[in-house]
């Protein structure tokens, strides 16, 4: 069985593509990549089928990741297509639960930086109307989170490890 993760910002075009290209990238190197899948969405429809922002790929690619894919919006079906769901702020974490009105995926449900080991905000700040320095700690940020978030789905999925 495939492990299926979603990362959802506001956008997608900033934070959640660069999540799950960096978790793509983490789980080609740990030789995982036929036992967990990514995806990334937007709780807004402002950015439907645009790629990454480019300053984000800018600051990515400083850290040997090419951010792939294109802008989606997050639908109620994502609930029953993904094991967890990761939101990059509490404003769309909020958005995602208000979404599933019936709260039978709420578990499903988690903020990205609960996965942290290093790093201490709470939150992955949109980077979006800021300067350099935002998408350089966003990219940071995110690397902390999916290393964390890879070893918790190893542990819990008990993945074997190639």
């Amino acid at each position: 069985m495939t492990y299926k993760l979603l990362f959802v910002c506001l956008g997608n075009i900033c934070r959640s593509p660069s999540a799950e290209n960096i978790m793509n990238h983490l789980i080609q190197q740990a030789g995982l990549a036929d036992q967990i899948q990514c995806d990334s969405a937007g709780t807004s429809s402002y950015h439907i089928g645009n790629p990454p922002d480019r300053r984000m790929n800018g600051a990515a690619r400083l850290r040997g990741i090419e951010l792939v894919g294109h802008a989606r919006q997050f639908t109620k079906a994502d609930f029953e297509e993904f094991n967890l769901i990761l939101a990059m702020d509490r404003d769309n974490y909020e958005g995602l639960c208000a979404l599933d009105r019936s709260g039978r995926y709420g578990q499903k449900v988690r903020l990205m930086c609960d996965f942290c080991t290093r790093h201490t905000l709470r939150e992955v700040p949109d980077p979006y109307y800021g300067g350099e320095e935002g998408f350089n700690q966003v990219i940071d940020l995110l690397f902390d989170a999916c290393e964390g978030l890879l070893n918790w789905v190893v542990t819990e999925e008990r993945l074997a490890k190639k």
